[in-house]
């Protein structure tokens, strides 16, 4: 059995697996598109307490980090899922939340507390940014160019500096006064809600440049889910393509880090559900699909967390979380990477 028949059987095309109906792809994605608009309005527009000119605009600047935590985490989980051609993987397996986990300690034992907050700003986020993609770039071009690269020695070494950087920052973090580790757990989780809004320009443009340049490759991730000798002899750089994909998936998952936090099984969450709901492989629809539903989970998640437990700053940590159990799910029902 191919790899692309393994695909379709694992996941279904528009008439088999999993999701049993006769709803094509594009029928389901536009079903998806209907509830996330509901969601979003539901969630810009309903229980306003106060000021609405107050209100409104601070709601705003909250979907706007949605809508780019949704497309970065979603969408580059597909695209890494499928040059990895593993969907039990994430991008954090390279190590960019503990890289960003790292960075901010360091900031605290180095500088204080007080100096998160007086460097933030746009030159802040682009030299966190620059530096998380240039060390992703440098580790895909030392270990393709190499005689023995592959992608399973660049998974390798990104688990091992992964854990190397979690145990620089525990052990910085284990030296920190109580105040000043209160200061930098905050950095440390998802923070959606404290998103400065003069970011999301420059935010939403990384992210439609990303996303013409993944939109124009779908076809060309189809092929690559047929593996690196199939998808070279139907006339794919696959070398090129598969390093030119991960650069866009650093750069994606690094902005988004550094704009609103870590959120290490949200992208693999939204993913999974994505392949699950659409029933086919092809990129076209599985890509809006996820991040169609990184936004239904964000916006809808935030409604009921603030409306009705009155605990919204708790989604990202009821999101990891449920994640979490999914990954463990899927991982003990594969029984293997």
């Amino acid at each position: 059995m191919s790899v692309l028949e393994s695909r379709r059987s694992g996941l279904g095309d528009s008439t088999t697996g999993p999701v049993r109906s006769k709803l094509t792809p594009g029928v389901r994605l536009a079903i998806v598109a209907v509830l996330t608009a509901v969601a979003v309005a539901c969630y810009l527009l309903l229980f306003i307490r106060g000021s609405f000119d107050f209100a409104f605009p601070r709601r705003l600047t909250v979907l706007g980090a949605m809508i780019v935590a949704a497309f970065a985490h979603g969408m580059g989980t597909v695209v890494f899922h499928t040059v990895t051609d593993n969907r039990i993987l994430t991008p954090s397996i390279i190590g960019f939340d503990s890289l960003y986990t790292l960075m901010q300690t360091l900031t605290v034992f180095f500088f204080g507390a007080t100096a998160i907050a007086s460097t933030e700003g746009i030159p802040k986020l682009i030299a966190q940014t620059t530096l998380m993609v240039l060390l992703a770039t440098l580790l895909y071009r030392w270990l393709f160019s190499g005689r023995f690269g592959s992608l399973f020695l660049m998974l390798l070494v990104g688990v091992v500096l992964g854990m190397a950087f979690d145990s620089l920052s525990t052990f910085v973090q284990r030296m920190l006064s109580p105040t000043e580790y209160d200061m930098l757990s905050v950095e440390l989780f998802g923070r959606l809600s404290s998103v400065d809004s003069d970011y999301l320009p420059l935010a939403f443009g990384v992210c439609l440049v990303v996303g013409v340049i993944l939109w124009r490759r779908r076809y060309r991730l189809d092929a690559l889910l047929l593996g690196r000798e199939t998808s070279t002899n139907i006339g794919i750089e696959y070398k090129r393509e598969l390093t030119l994909m991960l650069v866009l998936i650093a750069l994606l998952v690094a902005f988004a880090t550094a704009l609103a936090g870590p959120m290490t099984f949200f992208g693999f969450l939204v993913a999974t559900l994505a392949y699950q709901i659409t029933g086919t492989y092809k990129h076209q629809y599985v890509m809006p699909m996820a991040f169609l539903l990184g936004v239904f989970t964000l916006a809808a998640g935030q409604f009921v967390m603030q409306h009705l437990f009155y605990a919204g700053g708790f989604l990202t940590v009821i999101i990891e979380f449920v994640g979490g159990i999914l990954f463990l799910f899927m991982l003990l029902r594969k029984g293997t990477l």
